[in-house]
């Protein structure tokens, strides 16, 4: 059975895709797939003509070929004014600006997906937040946020995959659930939007951690370790946000926290595997054509900690802070962590 023959009641709609790197373009051709007319916004017109022409995208997701359904625009304007349901996958220092210039054209009928993660440095808002400060009022209510265990390449080679969706409105996140949902690509709904959010950030830097464990040869009581405890701190973040502690155990909390701490398609574990080999982040990021969104986290996310009011009960988050924007030695890091005071593992500490 083929994935556009798994739901034969699913509404066909016309898909924009805001952003054509690896995530954005595993989006588009599983939207394209099933059986959306789907078009992806590229900011280079080298991509947009490879996808156009080629049929594929050598730059960000080599290796795949792009379905009929699918084609790409370096015209943003257009992309948002003719689709009926909207990814937005742009990175996050970015999403402000690049959502901000068209928010004059998006409509009332449109629905808006966010599968972006990060906490911007400048603002320390999460994604849900810079999307309600760059879009009308009268829009919030037609947002959702995807997140989840999912890496690009295997979300485009129909690995099966189980996703979440939150939205404020329980009819927007039904709506995104039957449009994008398949017999390889799973989406569940929440309302709890802001443990989502902080689940699909904080992982990231916890992913960083966790590869420089594996970089120091560390082994996999270390790994452990830290995707246990880093849990712990994500979840205590997300709670004094306001979230719901049981979402950080579902998929955008603890299964997105597994697969991106242990998994080699991780581009935040790597950095943090090359840290333990003796690599400076500066190399690391030289010519590196995508992005790590947990080096800029990690400053964000121990500034808003320190906002929170939860400084003294993150320390994972703290060092990885400390060692990427201070130079801190990992082992020192380590250490540091496995001295702090001794104290009951339901503490809240």
């Amino acid at each position: 059975m083929s994935e556009q023959q798994s739901n034969d009641e699913r509404r066909l709609v016309q898909v924009g895709v805001i952003g054509a790197g690896a995530w954005g373009m595993a989006l588009a051709i599983h939207a394209a797939r099933i059986g959306h007319r789907t078009v992806v916004w590229a900011r280079e017109t080298d991509v947009v003509a490879d996808i156009n022409d080629n049929r594929t995208n050598s730059v960000f997701l080599p290796g795949f070929t792009v379905p009929d359904q699918l084609s790409a625009s370096a015209d943003l304007e257009k992309v948002v004014a003719e689709s009926d349901l909207i990814l937005s996958v742009v990175p996050t220092p970015y999403v402000g600006r690049v959502i901000g210039s068209v928010a004059h054209v998006f409509r009332e009928d449109q629905v808006l997906v966010s599968c972006s993660k990060g906490i911007e440095n400048a603002s320390l808002e999460t994604v849900d937040e810079i999307l309600e400060r760059a879009l009308p009022r009268k829009l919030h209510g037609n947002l959702a946020y995807l997140s989840g265990p999912s890496f690009a390449k295997e979300v485009a080679a129909q690995s099966p995959t189980a996703v979440t969706v939150a939205s404020h409105m329980p009819w927007v996140g039904r709506e995104v659930q039957t449009l994008l949902s398949s017999n390889r690509f799973r989406c569940y709904t929440t309302r709890d939007v802001v443990g989502v959010e902080i689940g699909g950030a904080l992982k990231n830097v916890m992913a960083i951690c966790v590869g420089a464990g594996d970089g120091l040869g560390f082994g996999h009581n270390v790994r452990a370790g830290l995707i246990t405890r880093g849990l712990a701190e994500i979840t205590r973040m997300a709670v004094r946000k306001g979230a719901d502690p049981l979402t950080l155990q579902g998929l955008a909390g603890m299964g997105d926290l597994v697969l991106t701490c242990t998994g080699d398609l991780s581009r935040n574990r790597t950095v943090g595997v090359r840290l333990g080999k003796g690599e400076t982040l500066e190399e690391i990021q030289r010519g590196a054509v995508t992005v790590a969104e947990g080096v800029l986290t990690s400053r964000s996310a121990w500034m808003l900690a320190q906002q929170l009011g939860v400084a003294e009960r993150v320390p994972i988050i703290e060092q990885a802070y400390r060692v990427l924007y201070e130079g801190k030695n990992l082992v020192a890091a380590l250490e540091d962590l496995m001295a702090r005071p001794l104290k009951d593992e339901l503490t809240l500490g």
